[in-house]
């Protein structure tokens, strides 16, 4: 089960890598992946919320009874 977000994790730092944050603004994928920043597409944003989604699915009892759902 820990590694069902892998997958949405590789596409979020592939997204926030391309966009205008990390390469104009010369910030870390960490700082751009924590704010709602303009420079940032509004396809990392949804990556982003899947994310947190999946991670919280992780740690949610009836979630981990029924399986996390899979990316």
């Amino acid at each position: 089960m820990s590694k069902s977000c892998k997958g949405l994790a590789a596409e979020l730092v592939k997204c926030i890598s391309e966009s205008d944050c990390f390469k104009v603004e010369n910030r870390s994928i960490r700082e751009c992946a924590k704010e709602k920043s303009p420079n940032v597409s509004s396809e990392c944003v949804g990556l982003r919320e899947t994310y947190f989604n999946c991670k919280r699915g992780q740690v949610d009892m009836r979630a981990r009874i029924r399986g996390n759902k899979g990316y």
